[in-house]
């Protein structure tokens, strides 16, 4: 083993830092879901150093060695420097009480000059991403290793476990409590729908050229794995981890420019090409096996009970960069990638299908109403050559639509993108094709294909190649994803303002509710327009820039296929008339049910009182029968979770949610409405985030999810979970396994008292929260000083801005800066405060009633264990040195800084007293997470440094300042540099950012 100067700890080292074992210390923490090796290395309690996490352990050494050969050639005075840090990381993982360690880190941190620390940067962020890296293959070749080792008879399509479709199957058959048999079971899961909607929140931290590299290292380490391995193979493969390793070293992982939408959601794009357009039809053809296996019924191969949005291009809450032009932009750009994936399919698929014989009549005559085929007896041949034409006319389409767009983007976007298939001469006369429009145009021809191979004998090659381009069809349709358009509700009040003045009928906004409801009413039942719509092109109505575009929004959403766009979400919606004033704009274009284009109107509720009021808001809209008429006997009702918590802190926010829920689901059932509802989750646990997806699902409020689930992937979460095929179809079984069962499980419904008691808790908690954030004077200046809130904006990774109104407050703040800049201090207030207080009580029948909660609750447990996990991951003497070092040396404020770590300590124990553990042990949590075992001696070395940083940067003049020389400035911009390095090491470390 070499120890020497790794980039990434060595077997050595992490035997050292996992035998570091403390209940109150320093080091990181949490986790959940068993102590399986299959599981993710966060997730579980130990790290077996010797037996099945020894494979880990190699492959960390071995790119640690691959690192210190590129750093020790290029920089040795920063490696050595970098060694040294990481030393002292080590040893106080080893002891978190001996304080020797931490100063010398301190001091070693206020020693390095500028350039110095750049470097320790780079490093200490390049190896945390290797150990990320190795440790996602370690997980794939754990999971495929605890399957294997199981008895031939036992091995399965899916794996057996409790959170899989077939483990959860067998679990529900064998429960009693329920009379499910193998047809209830296969009639749910047919009718169940699960939509993860992709998000370009700002989380991910990793440029995606990177995010590439590490991938590649990934899919080497997996050739080293292979037990066949020619020596010969094992050298390219090392070399190639070699070259990729430098390539990394010698790239700038810094952005210097903020992304624009567009290339936010081609980020979305490469994740559905590279990785969702294989891995999804991968799992359902094995959830069609494990369908057979378990349930002895075959999975319809248009069966999807997984689907995919995107509000990549279309959420233009707060963020003025994402214009209608954006829209339709990224559209267009989408439809002609998935008409390029789609060609490349037809493509293998005409040289699979050569058949000349046995055709349904269905088939013949399909073939027969094809006049421009080639081929002639090879009739599904023929059918295939002339989809890959309209296919092609498709795409030439898109590409003339993006080029007359005139943007860099789209023209980018527009180039290149077909030229390889002029040269195919079975595709000549694509441009006397049509092109085509709808995904029913492609899935017919296909279906009829299909039932023609069934009947007519070859159903091996109808389940090849040809299901999974149905299935795909079926996914993805022919826009990639549906995109969702998210709008802030005053943006519509304000254009329906506009309207009425220049209508001369008075001020929308001065209206109370009854009458605001009158008029949307009376205007949704008139065949009249509200006004001309060529007028809005020489805004003859004057009205000002910012209504004109909320106006062309929607005119630019009323010229787009229906099957592109999906729901119309209305952040911060408080009231029935923000919903029914989109409805009436989507009329004023023409969007309307009768019309079949009328996007589904989703008010997303997201602070404590909209959440307290959205029953009634429901019960208002159901009552108004254009309404209910309008939508069909379906609602969608979006929760937010991350604004809710930043409203009223974790508790009062998880109360609100749950009895918010509950009523909604009680007023759409008595007026027969069907609900969905979709939950708008963080990857954090202060944004509503839950590692362990299988149990968060089920521990819902009972009967608000019914089959119907539809929840957010953010950032960085969007990595984790999809970046790599084999773990995107464990995340897709994990997401179907847990809505099944949630539909058979028998839930815990909490008496009366429990219900009493929780609502003491949020009050108690919820004035904990406010009294502090935003009742306090002290907190704005000690948040900005003691985090780095002010210096998240270079970053540059979204192109959305940190505040809704860049003028506001704390209230201002979005909830993911709010909750990133908590988690790089090792703080995490944004997710525990007020929970110390809420769960206290001077009572002693509270106290034994909120452990009896905790026991017989899976919600209120489920709540416990994840505050549990988060407070494991504070570090008392990590953000008492960002206060030491940052905050201005005032009794207010270093006094305030001490309360709050008093906070932290009294919720500790207050979680402490509830689960009746002193090391937080529990399905989520250990102090010392198995991975968070690795990562320490690395993130703990970064916070120190970052806090030096911090202190630097704020004390260096302004750009604008006399002071700022050229030399001044070089230092300047180095030191930013270095903040962003550490700013994305922890995140990284952390395995999370907002």
């Amino acid at each position: 083993v070499c120890v020497s100067a790794p980039a990434a700890p060595t077997a050595s080292d992490a035997t050292a830092t996992a035998t570091a074992v403390s209940s109150g210390g320093a080091s990181d923490g949490g986790g959940g879901g068993g102590s399986g090796a299959s599981v993710p290395l966060a997730q579980r309690s130990e790290l077996d150093v010797s037996g099945v996490d020894a494979p880990l352990m190699r492959d960390i050494e071995l790119l640690s060695d691959m690192l210190a050969e590129v750093v020790e050639r290029d920089r040795p005075h920063v490696h050595e420097l970098y060694r040294k840090l990481r030393g002292h990381g080590i040893a106080r993982a080893a002891d978190p009480n001996d304080t020797e360690a931490f100063e010398q880190m301190k001091k070693l941190a206020f020693d390095l000059t500028p350039h110095d620390t750049r470097g320790v940067m780079r490093i200490f962020s390049l190896a945390l991403n290797l150990v990320n890296a190795a440790e996602v293959h370690h997980r794939l070749r754990s999971m495929r290793e605890a399957e294997l080792s199981r008895p031939q008879d036992k091995v399965g399509p899916l794996p057996m476990t409790d959170d899989s479709v077939r483990g959860t199957v067998e679990a529900i058959l064998a429960d009693k409590d329920n009379d499910a048999n193998e047809q209830r079971i296969f009639d749910t899961l047919m009718n169940q729908k699960v939509e993860i909607v992709l998000t370009a929140h700002p989380t991910e931290v990793n440029r995606k050229t990177l995010l590439r590299k590490y991938r590649k290292i990934t899919e080497n380490l997996a050739v080293l794995d292979r037990p066949d391995l020619h020596p010969y193979e094992r050298s390219v493969a090392l070399t190639s981890l070699r070259r990729i390793v430098a390539a990394i070293w010698g790239s700038d992982e810094i952005r210097r420019r903020k992304p624009t939408p567009q290339q936010e959601a081609a980020g979305g794009n490469a994740v559905i090409e590279s990785v969702l357009w294989e891995a999804v039809p991968a799992y359902l053809r094995k959830l069609d096996a494990q369908c057979r296996v378990s349930l002895g019924r075959k999975l319809p191969v248009s069966a999807n009970p997984i689907r995919f949005a995107s509000w990549i291009g279309g959420d233009r809450d707060g963020n003025p960069n994402v214009t209608p032009e954006v829209t339709r932009e990224v559209v267009a750009h989408q439809r002609l990638r998935a008409a390029r994936l789609f060609l490349s399919d037809m493509n293998e698929l005409y040289n699979e299908i050569a058949i000349s014989s046995s055709f349904s009549p269905e088939m013949e005559e399909l073939a027969a109403s094809i006049v421009d085929g080639y081929d002639t007896k090879e009739k599904y041949r023929r059918v295939v050559g002339h989809l890959r034409k309209r296919l092609v006319k498709t795409m030439k389409a898109c590409e003339m639509e993006l080029a007359h767009m005139g943007t860099d983007s789209a023209r980018k976007a527009a180039s290149h993108a077909s030229e390889f298939v002029t040269a195919d001469r079975a595709l000549l006369g694509w441009d006397d094709s049509e092109a085509i429009k709808s995904k029913e145009d492609l899935l017919q021809p296909l279906m009829i294909m299909y039932e023609s191979l069934i009947a007519t004998g070859f159903e091996l090659v109808a389940e090849g190649r040809l299901s999974d381009i149905i299935r795909r069809l079926e996914v993805f349709g022919m826009t990639l994803v549906p995109l969702d358009i998210r709008e802030e509700s005053t943006r519509h009040t304000v254009a329906m303002d506009a309207i009425t003045r220049h209508l001369g009928i008075g001020s929308y906004q001065e209206w109370d509710e009854d009458a605001r409801l009158n008029f949307l009413q009376a205007e949704l039942a008139s065949k009249r327009p509200l006004f001309r719509t060529r007028d809005m092109e020489a805004n003859v109505m004057g009205f000002d820039p910012d209504i004109i575009k909320t106006l062309w929004t929607f005119q630019a959403a009323s010229e787009l296929q229906p099957e592109a766009l999906g729901a119309y979400v209305i952040s911060q919606a408080k009231t029935a008339s923000d919903v029914l004033a989109v409805m009436l704009l989507q009329k004023q274009f023409g969007m309307t049910s009768q019309n079949g284009n009328m996007m589904r109107v989703v008010p997303l509720f997201e602070t404590l009182d909209d959440l307290t009021n959205a029953p009634d808001v429901l019960s208002t809209l159901f009552g108004i029968p254009a309404y209910a008429g309008a939508i069909l006997g379906k609602q969608e009702v979006m929760v937010g979770y991350s604004d809710s918590a930043k409203d009223a802190g974790r508790l009062a926010a998880c109360w609100a949610q749950y009895t918010s829920q509950e009523s909604m689901s009680k007023v759409a059932e008595e007026a027969g409405i069907e609900l969905t509802f979709f939950h708008g989750k963080g990857g954090t646990v202060g944004r509503g985030g839950n590692p362990a997806l299988y149990r968060a699902i089920l521990s819902h409020p009972p009967r608000t999810i019914n089959g119907r689930f539809r929840v957010t992937e953010q950032g960085e979460m969007i990595t984790q979970n999809f970046g790599n095929p084999a773990i995107a179809e464990r995340t897709l079984d994990i997401y179907t396994a847990a809505v099944l069962r949630e539909a058979f499980v028998k839930h815990v419904e909490p008496t009366d008292s429990w219900r009493r008691q929780m609502d003491r808790v949020s009050r108690v908690s919820c004035a904990d929260y406010r009294g502090l954030v935003r009742e306090e004077p002290r907190f704005v200046p000690y948040f900005r000083q003691a985090t780095p809130e002010l210096e998240l904006g270079t970053l540059n990774i979204g192109s959305r801005p940190a505040k809704r109104n860049p003028k506001g407050g704390i209230e201002s703040l979005r909830a993911i800066p709010w909750t990133f800049a908590w988690t790089q201090t090792r703080a995490h207030l944004s997710a525990w405060l007020g929970v110390g207080e809420g769960l206290n009580s001077d009572d002693p029948k509270d106290k034994e009633e909120l452990r009896e909660m905790y026991k017989n609750w899976p919600w209120f447990r489920e709540i416990c264990d994840l505050i549990a996990m988060i407070l494991s991951k504070t570090d008392f003497s990590i953000c008492k040195n960002y206060d030491d070092i940052l905050v201005d040396k005032t009794p207010e404020l270093m006094g305030l800084g001490e309360e709050v770590r008093g906070k932290l300590v009294k919720t500790r124990e207050a979680i402490v007293d509830i689960t009746g553990s002193h090391e937080f042990v529990g399905p989520h949590v250990q102090l010392l997470r198995a991975s968070t075992k690795i990562r320490n001696p690395y993130v703990d070395s970064i916070n120190v440094v970052q806090a030096e940083l911090l202190k630097e940067l704020r004390n260096m003049p302004e750009d604008d300042d006399p002071e700022m020389t050229a030399e001044v400035r070089e230092i300047k911009n180095v030191r930013k540099d270095a903040l962003i390095l550490s700013i994305t090491g922890i995140a990284q470390g952390m395995r999370n950012s907002g």
